[in-house]
């Protein structure tokens, strides 16, 4: 069995929308681009490193029609290592319509969403889950994911699609590596899925903080 990885940007509040573009998702939200100012070295190699490995894209409705419509034409340019990516690996579509799914290798994934979404799962090694906010909340409702990337951003917004926005239920993490962080203030965190729910306790207990086995 694979694994599958969910890669977000998001800001300080926590907002997902339309980071790379004010076309992405306009519906009530003035703020598209606003990962753009922010973009740095640093950045872009964490991200070009969190791609290494990719067999194949998990993608809502939207950010499908979003790439199918951008990538099939960008190889030779600045970013052609990723379009030559993108373009090579299967790309899986979530969506209770009908895309167009022109751009090649493009599967529709049925009805049964969540056991399509193994099925993929078990056919590749790692499958990464771009954007595509209204999925994530059924992959996080449903700890349907091993690894979660954040690129956290140095603003705030107060409005806009949230990461977690409805999808989230009680979920224990755990810290893969060092956060890591770019001279424009962007800092990566890289969570896997671990066992169990959160747990409680009381800080005015006197070995709070301890380790329990």
């Amino acid at each position: 069995m694979g694994r599958i990885d969910i890669e977000l940007f998001t800001t300080l509040d926590l907002v997902g929308q339309a980071p790379g573009g004010p076309d992405e998702d306009p519906a009530g939200f003035p703020f598209g681009g606003w990962q753009v100012p922010l973009l740095d070295e640093d950045a872009g190699a964490q991200v070009d490193a969190a791609y290494e490995g990719t067999d194949a894209l998990l993608l809502g409705r939207r950010t499908y029609d979003i790439f199918a419509a951008y990538w099939p034409h960008q190889e030779g340019g600045q970013d052609d290592g990723f379009a030559t990516l993108f373009n090579r690996v299967p790309k899986y579509v979530a969506s209770r319509g009908e895309p167009d799914l022109a751009w090649a290798g493009s599967t529709l994934l049925g009805p049964d969403l969540v056991g399509a979404v193994r099925e993929v799962r078990e056919r590749h090694e790692r499958v990464k889950v771009v954007g595509s906010l209204d999925l994530v909340q059924t992959l996080l409702r449903e700890k349907l994911f091993d690894r979660l990337d954040l690129w956290v951003h140095p603003i705030v917004l107060g409005v806009g699609k949230k990461v977690f926005d409805g999808g989230a239920v009680p979920t224990n993490l755990t810290l893969l590596t060092p956060p890591q962080t770019s001279p424009k203030g962007t800092v990566h965190l890289c969570y896997g899925l671990a066992d169990g729910t959160p747990g409680t306790g009381d800080m005015s207990a006197p070995d709070r903080g301890a380790a329990r086995s």
